[in-house]
């Protein structure tokens, strides 16, 4: 078993963001989302051999005073506070089984700017869906596009429709009736990630092809081309399907000789898929091990997932996310030797 410590409070120990935990960060408040994303978070520190930091953060509540002297009050966080201790505290008896090193800390500010933060030295960022309202409740709110696409670290969000595969329980009427009429579905031990022909693209496929191999998995590349929409209702004639389809295909097989240049020994696979690339998403996340996507892209697979149906691709997968900022990578570099790239002019 790994050392375990907590941190009640890093500023109170003189600490501050330079200091800020290496490894994986986890989000939790208590919720039945957030002990979700613990477990997985947990798994994975695992697997990497990494260490584990979770946190909680808290905001303490201001009220406009209604007397005729105006101004405002603020509560004693005493109690916030204690609550938020005793939330890190369970989550590390949770995780106290896993032969990783843990440690925890409780953060007074904004849940989302706490982890945007933490995110500048951490290796991962998990979190749940939805929450109490408190520290995961909020990151799919207002904010859902901002941490995965502002996260200087891949983030992975962790649903709570995959409670069962993860072993956890939950008590949310909506989500067990949901699980009872989709039944047990076993899941494939593989890695799916979407391709549009983007370089944000291609940086995800690299991270996705590490992660399949941390899981012993096969990565699944996939490129979804949907059909015309009404931005494209001027063109005067039908484009060639069959023969866009063709051109694709080769420019993908391309990519993944290059893919295969840098992983000799993972086994890879590839489907071009007709349809909207959203729905082929979620479709593929109720039954493979993880969906990787990048930050943006051309509109296509992964330009979808942070713009206007960011929040429908994060609330309706039925697995974990894993959402790849854009970044420099020296294996990038030999991509045009090994034939046309997708999406290439």
């Amino acid at each position: 078993m790994g050392a375990h410590e907590m941190h009640p409070d890093p500023k109170r120990d003189g600490g501050d963001s330079s200091t800020a935990p290496l490894g994986i960060v986890v989000g939790v408040d208590g919720s039945d989302h957030g002990q979700c994303a613990l477990v997985w978070a947990a798994r994975e520190a695992e697997r990497r051999r990494r260490p584990l930091h979770i946190v909680t953060a808290y905001s303490v509540p201001i009220f406009a005073a209604s007397g005729l002297d105006g101004g405002y009050a603020t509560v004693d966080d005493s109690v916030i506070r204690e609550g938020a201790e005793a939330i890190v505290k369970q989550a590390l008896d949770k995780v106290s089984g896993y032969t990783i090193d843990v440690d925890a800390s409780v953060e007074n500010g904004d849940a989302s700017g706490v982890l945007l933060e933490m995110s500048e030295s951490a290796e991962l960022l998990v979190f749940g869906t939805r929450g109490r309202g408190g520290f995961v409740g909020r990151l799919l709110g207002s904010v859902s596009s901002a941490l995965p696409a502002h996260a200087k670290c891949p983030t992975v969000t962790v649903p709570l429709i995959c409670s069962d595969r993860l072993g956890e329980t939950t008590e949310d009427k909506r989500i067990k009736a949901e699980q009872a009429r989709s039944g047990h579905q076993p899941v494939e031990n593989v890695v799916v990630v979407g391709v549009d022909g983007s370089e944000q693209a291609r940086v995800a496929v690299l991270e996705a092809a590490s992660q399949a191999e941390r899981l012993g998995a096969t990565l699944r590349v996939v490129c979804a081309v949907p059909q015309y929409s009404g931005s494209l209702a001027w063109v005067p004639a039908p484009m060639d399907r069959k023969a866009l389809f063709a051109d694709i295909r080769v420019q993908l097989d391309a990519g993944m000789a290059w893919l295969k240049s840098h992983f000799p020994h993972l086994p890879v696979e590839s489907e071009l898929k007709d349809g909207s690339p959203v729905d082929v998403l979620v479709e593929a996340s109720r039954h493979v091990e993880l969906i990787v996507v990048g930050t943006r892209g051309r509109g296509g697979f992964t330009g979808m997932l942070l713009g206007s149906t960011s929040d429908g691709v994060l609330h309706h997968a039925k697995g974990p996310v894993l959402v790849v900022p854009d970044r420099e990578d020296p294996r990038l570099a030999d991509r045009a030797s090994f034939g046309p790239i997708l999406g290439a002019a």
